[in-house]
């Protein structure tokens, strides 16, 4: 790829959504460009880094932030901050709490925030009924995968068998959707998808949350992103709150209230 051209998509995927891509990225982004490029019939790269700036609809920068965005995911990926949420939900239980509100901030294809709900689900036992989750993603793509809640079984494999077959519901019966499983209604119910960009805060939500997840997201962003992101979460969050980050992430160098309880999982003050 050319370098002015990839210094043009680089300086759109930071203006609009936040993205810092790397200069090593070159090749990443001309594959991940491609299809849109066929499709529109334009004749390579330039073209359509010229279609994207022309365009004021903003149709197709949500098709390009869809197309750069990685969405690798998994059920139940790094565990440990899944016992954290249940352990944190049977004192809520125990404090008696009536209401419960959780946002899953970066939900890409749906594996992450259908394993809160899960745990959510059977932390709460019926205890609390008034309980809902919030899972956002910048890609329109991943979202409507995410919000269909069907998954090949293989992918299921990590859900142990009793809750996968407590909270999906098998499509063998149908030959053309055999190895397919689909999340019951009972639990889909429980989430709101809806897209948002994390890079432009303040978000229209209307805080009071008791957890957020924001995992594997702030990898992308630079530290100027990072710190609106924060600032905002913490905005959001109920005192006394958690902000669940990747292990592979932190909030060094971000001026924030909120206090580390271990790596990876931070509480904002009572």
């Amino acid at each position: 790829m050319d370098p002015a051209v990839f210094q043009g998509f680089r300086e759109i995927a930071y203006q609009q959504a936040g993205i810092a891509l790397r200069e090593n990225k070159e090749a990443l982004v001309s594959a991940r460009i491609a299809k849109r490029v066929r499709s529109l019939g334009l004749d390579g790269e330039r073209a359509y880094l010229d279609f994207l700036r022309k365009d004021q609809s903003g149709q197709e920068l949500v098709s390009f932030l869809d197309a750069i965005s990685t969405n690798f995911t998994s059920f139940y990926r790094e565990q440990d901050h899944f016992e954290t949420l249940s352990a944190e939900l049977a004192a809520t239980v125990k404090r008696g709490t009536k209401r419960v509100r959780i946002w899953c901030a970066a939900a890409a294809t749906g594996e992450e925030p259908y394993t809160l709900a899960i745990t959510m689900a059977e932390a709460l036992d019926g205890r609390v009924d008034d309980w809902r989750l919030l899972a956002t993603d910048i890609s329109t793509r991943a979202l409507e995968l995410a919000s269909a809640g069907r998954y090949e079984e293989t992918k299921l494999a990590q859900v142990p068998a009793p809750l996968r077959t407590k909270y999906f519901k098998s499509e063998a019966g149908h030959s053309a959707d055999a190895g397919m499983m689909t999340a019951k209604p009972a639990l889909r119910s429980k989430i709101l998808f809806k897209r948002l960009n994390l890079a432009t805060p303040p978000f229209p939500l209307r805080g009071e949350l008791d957890f957020v997840f924001c995992r594997n997201v702030m990898i992308y962003f630079d530290i100027e992103v990072r710190q609106r992101l924060i600032s905002e979460i913490e905005r959001l969050l109920k005192p006394g709150a958690l902000l669940v980050v990747a292990h592979s992430e932190t909030l060094s160098g971000i001026v924030t209230g909120l206090s580390m309880v271990r790596p990876s999982v931070y509480r904002k003050a009572a």
